[in-house]
């Protein structure tokens, strides 16, 4: 024994803990952590969902918008040669040398609104874009008109009927 220390023997473990495996680390999440993240998440989700679905429709009224005005600009175009402005018929048809014809599509082009002209006189006309397919849940603002008379221009809009007051609501300026 001579320079040598006897060996130590490892005192046991506690009793309890001597038959348990060894737990390595801590990996993943629990339960009520996962639940707890699933909520916030389900919260957020219902207070953002609408805002952004706001959004998204409101961004889609600017093709409303182009649409009247592309109608606007084909109705003076045929009223330099017709003595009044087209009708609905007319609106997709192509202008001959006898009948006028706008040659503007129905729909607009991602078929988020219908087209529509009224009340055409030789002084003026109304046209209108009515929400259509996804868009048709913009609840405040389903109809965007332009309402030309005597070379001025009225801008109206509403949900189920153009308002003629209140155009700053849905028209952005």
């Amino acid at each position: 024994f001579v320079g040598k220390t006897p060996a130590r023997k490892m005192a046991p473990m506690h009793a309890s803990l001597a038959h348990c495996p060894r737990r390595a680390s801590h990996f993943g999440f629990t339960l009520i952590e996962v639940m707890i993240a699933v909520a916030i998440i389900g919260i957020l989700m219902a207070v953002a969902l609408p805002s952004y679905q706001s959004s998204v429709r409101k961004g889609r009224r600017a093709e409303a918008i182009n649409a009247i005005n592309a109608v606007q600009q084909a109705q003076e175009r045929s009223r330099s040669s017709f003595s009044t402005y087209c009708d609905n018929s007319h609106l997709s048809t192509a202008p001959t040398a006898s009948q006028c014809g706008l040659n503007v599509p129905a729909n607009t082009a991602n078929g988020y609104y219908s087209l529509a002209i009224s009340d055409e006189t030789g002084t003026g006309y109304v046209v209108t874009a009515t929400a259509a397919g996804s868009q048709a849940g913009d609840t405040s603002c389903a109809k965007l008109a332009a309402k030309i008379s005597e070379g001025n221009i009225t801008y109206g809009s509403g949900a189920t009927s153009v308002d003629w007051a209140d155009a700053n609501r849905c028209w952005a300026k």
